[in-house]
């Protein structure tokens, strides 16, 4: 008798949406169908108590993106026209945005090629008499060097303010990041550690600073019913989508559907007035209960979302290392973890196109400063971060979310391994 030939389902891994679960669109259709509580309820405190709790900080105060929480820290520290802010590159554009809106001045600072984070001896140097705030970006969820960072902003008299949006779980000598500044931001995009489609949350131990937040956060608008609406659908239809027996066939429709507001399921992360610096008319906003519902489901599920990622991650490194990658190198006492996993490599098309046929791999921080129509348009001037802009041309991220298997992991690996060079010029 002829043995059946076996059939292999193509397969091909998403970049996002990795996070969610068949129960959690569930419940997200659940609020789309009843529409009670879709957008006050009571989850929305809970889930920030939760937050809190995580993070080993007092008070945790939700917003309807990261960026908003961040503006909110910033509004609440006192930050103003005549203040200076520093904050690394690469980063995002809405990041820079948020100091520009407060009518501070951002103080770029290049990173180091270690762990892609800032600078610290040169956010020294750049510090003068009107620096108020040093942002702590853990990029990528790579730990700061937290007791060189909290010694020069004791020197210096400045305030910490910790960039968390990929560090959710992160830990500095046994301790969760967004716990050591004046207060953090953290960020539930599509693409972060836990998604709400889009959401961010405020913490801080200081009972000041977080009513302060508070009153921030009740002069900031409900989102409109339509709007959460169109986030839930996205999150159910986008798990489906990234599927990874779906994506090969279904990889076609998801690109066209953002490629315009008019087929987008939801608002794209990142407008079109952002992009250019500008600030959009319905920028101060609240999260919603059902999205408050999703992400408290995903943080209740952080440690094996966690614990799948270290692997993953630590699995890349063990391989890519020997052969010789440029890899990051986080401090002693970091204990990362990674959103994505970073690698520089010598040509990122060909890594991107090697890797094709079964992972889309991200291209964070392919310019200084993240979907910025262009650097200078918020201030940014060509030359004054040179390691940065170094790295910008060479980052591909490998992905680590939990539907990442160890199969996958293999072809990822194989792919970067036939890509030419493996280690840049410094």
């Amino acid at each position: 008798m002829r043995r059946a030939r076996a059939f292999h389902t193509p397969r091909l891994v998403a970049e996002l949406y990795g996070t969610t679960t068949f129960a959690d669109c569930v419940v997200a259709a659940r609020y789309l169908l009843g529409r009670r509580d879709l957008v006050q309820g009571p989850l929305i405190a809970e889930y920030e108590a939760a937050f809190a709790r995580e993070v080993g900080v007092r008070d945790a105060v939700s917003f309807a993106s990261g960026r908003v929480a961040f503006y909110g820290l910033l509004r609440a520290l006192g930050v103003g026209p005549g203040d200076e802010v520093l904050l690394q590159v690469p980063t995002h554009v809405v990041v820079v945005n948020a100091v520009r809106y407060t009518g501070a001045q951002p103080v770029f600072v290049d990173c180091e090629l270690d762990a892609y984070n800032i600078d610290l001896e040169q956010a020294e140097r750049r510090t003068t008499s009107r620096t108020k705030v040093l942002v702590l970006q853990h990029t990528f969820g790579i730990p700061v060097d937290m007791d060189v960072a909290l010694e020069l902003a004791r020197r210096r008299n400045l305030l910490v303010v910790e960039d968390c949006v990929h560090a959710l779980g992160a830990r500095y000598d046994g301790r969760p990041v967004g716990s050591f500044g004046a207060g953090a931001f953290f960020s539930t995009e599509e693409t972060k550690t836990i998604s709400s489609t889009m959401g961010g949350m405020a913490v801080t131990d200081d009972p000041g600073l977080a009513a302060a937040l508070r009153a921030f956060q009740g002069r900031c608008a409900w989102p409109p019913p339509a709007q959460v609406a169109r986030y839930l659908l996205k999150l159910i239809a986008y798990h489906v989508f990234t599927q990874p027996h779906v994506h090969p066939y279904v990889r076609p429709l998801y690109t066209l559907l953002g490629r315009s507001e008019r087929t987008r399921l939801a608002p794209a992360a990142t407008g079109s007035d952002e992009r250019s610096g500008g600030r959009p008319p319905d920028y101060d906003q609240r999260l919603s209960n059902a999205q408050a519902a999703i992400a408290l489901r995903q943080l209740r599920r952080l440690r094996r979302n966690l614990a799948h990622r270290r692997s993953v991650a630590e699995t890349y490194r063990g391989q890519l290392l020997p052969q010789g990658f440029d890899l990051p190198q986080p401090p002693p006492k970091a204990e990362p973890a990674y959103v994505r996993y970073p690698v520089r490599v010598a040509d990122p098309d060909a890594a991107f196109r090697a890797a094709a046929p079964h992972a889309v791999l991200g291209g964070w921080f392919s310019s200084v400063l993240g979907e910025a129509s262009s650097p200078a348009a918020v201030g940014y001037e060509a030359g004054s971060c040179p390691r940065a802009e170094q790295l910008a041309g060479k980052l591909v991220n490998l992905p680590t979310h939990e539907r990442v298997t160890n199969h996958d992991v293999e072809v990822i690996l194989s792919a970067l391994a036939s890509t030419a060079t493996p280690r840049t010029a410094t």
